[in-house]
């Protein structure tokens, strides 16, 4: 590489990785469970797999990062594309079990590879080219906006491609016939995104240039990676906003579980039947995708008005809150009315939950130097999983009504009044003092200008 990327280029080039990667997890969302279900898996088997890709991903996280920050992001990002190509066309083709658990653990792993580099790439790349002080905001924004079309666009076309193949001249029947039963028309989408991926890795491996980094044995690379992650942890445990951050991803994690295990059932009650219940469910996670980009987008002009990052990310966090309380208020109501302040209620969260994250991850990286950033955003990516996944326990042993609802908003609103003190920190301040992570043996030494 002759000298670093600039910013616009940086920016574009970021957003298309964050597209590209996500597309692949759009396309399967919709279709996998009523595939697996066809290939003959019961319920609990179902259940198990799921339970496999997540204690994978959540097991894998933090090592991860620290390899991220010691190898290089964009070794690891191809990786990650590799792994979820294998798990996507196991899961696609695959009929045993023991198959379609490993494509589910390998995409557990492609997930918590992918957890920071691209965007700690972003951030590199970006003070490479004007220091330190660079505005952070529209990149992240930019980012986060395309995950979210992604996942919107990815949603409605897998789970239309399969109803299309099964229209007019029934190609989905001639498919199924010509591969012997191995790929079903619900199989189509998961492969549509094995090739999505193939783009994903040729573009990450054109298109996101890094300086080299030191040359390091494997055994070196291994000593480095715990070190790496140790230094991540005290991080959050010494730095103020740093640990905000952390438990902000937790609180908005509690918010997404929430979302997740109560409103399909919400939405069937809605229509009266499970089968239309779970359409009108797959529109409003597309919607609710479409309000988080939206809320991504309106991040950089968030903290103008509010004056900092930090009280955008508190009134953006307290607007989510607003959104689930709401939904809780109307958990036991019916009616035109609580309908129409159900929906509003829901797309707050998803419009607070997204103009959040871009300000919170401004702060975080002035907060961080590039030898340990992959491995604090992989820290924050667990918190908000940990987290999410004790309140998914608490939802599923509460009685049904607003209660559950109102657990998930209060801990979110509880994360937006973090940010009420502010210890005097801004997050448009360019001269705060960096927080390195403890240093790896082989991490490569950084430049000035890469430092926060």
């Amino acid at each position: 590489m002759t000298g670093p990327l600039d910013i616009p280029t940086a920016r574009r080039r970021y957003i298309t990785v964050c597209a590209l990667f996500w597309l692949p997890l759009g396309l399967s969302l919709a279709p996998l469970i009523l595939l697996l279900t066809e290939r003959g898996m019961t319920t609990a088997t179902i259940a198990g797999l799921f339970a496999a890709h997540s204690l994978t991903a959540a097991a894998l996280e933090l090592p991860t990062g620290g390899l991220a920050d010691v190898l290089g992001r964009r070794a690891v990002l191809m990786a990650a594309g590799l792994l979820n190509l294998t798990a996507l066309v196991l899961v696609g083709l695959g009929s045993a079990p023991w198959l379609l658990g490993l494509g589910m653990v390998l995409m557990g792993a492609g997930r918590a590879l992918s957890s920071g580099p691209a965007e700690a790439w972003y951030v590199d790349t970006v003070h490479a080219d004007s220091g330190p002080g660079a505005d952070l905001r529209p990149g992240l924004a930019g980012g986060s906006s395309a995950t979210s079309a992604a996942l919107a666009a990815g949603t409605l076309l897998g789970g239309a491609l399969p109803w299309l193949l099964g229209a007019g001249p029934d190609l989905g029947a001639r498919l199924r016939e010509a591969s012997s039963g191995l790929v079903l028309p619900l199989s189509v989408p998961l492969l549509l995104g094995a090739a999505v991926e193939i783009a994903f890795v040729l573009y990450v491996l054109t298109a996101l240039p890094e300086p080299p980094r030191p040359a390091a044995a494997l055994r070196d690379v291994l000593r480095g990676v715990p070190a790496t992650v140790v230094g991540g942890l005290r991080l959050g445990g010494r730095d103020t906003p740093v640990r905000r951050v952390f438990l902000s991803a937790g609180a908005a994690g509690s918010a997404l579980v929430t979302i997740e295990l109560l409103m399909p059932g919400r939405a069937a009650a809605v229509t009266g039947a499970s089968e239309s219940g779970a359409v009108l469910f797959a529109v409003l996670a597309c919607a609710g995708f479409i309000c988080s980009g939206f809320g991504s987008h309106l991040a950089p002009p968030a903290a103008r008005l509010t004056g900092s990052g930090e009280r955008a990310v508190m009134v953006s966090l307290g607007a989510g809150a607003s959104g689930l309380l709401l939904l809780g208020a109307t958990a036991a109501s019916t009616g035109a009315g609580a309908l129409v302040l159900s929906v509003t209620g829901y797309g707050l969260l998803y419009l607070g939950l997204g103009a959040a994250g871009p300000n919170q991850n401004d702060i975080l990286h002035r907060r961080v130097t590039s030898a340990g950033r992959a491995t604090v955003l992989s820290v924050q990516s667990l918190t908000l999983q940990l987290v999410g996944a004790l309140t998914g326990l608490l939802v599923g042993v509460l009685r049904p009504g607003p209660v559950p609802w109102l657990l998930g908003g209060t801990v979110l609103l509880a994360g937006s009044l973090l940010w009420v003190r502010r210890s005097g920190l801004t997050s448009s301040a360019p001269e705060a003092t960096p927080q390195p992570p403890a240093a790896s043996p082989s991490a490569p030494e950084e430049p000035a200008c890469s430092e926060i």
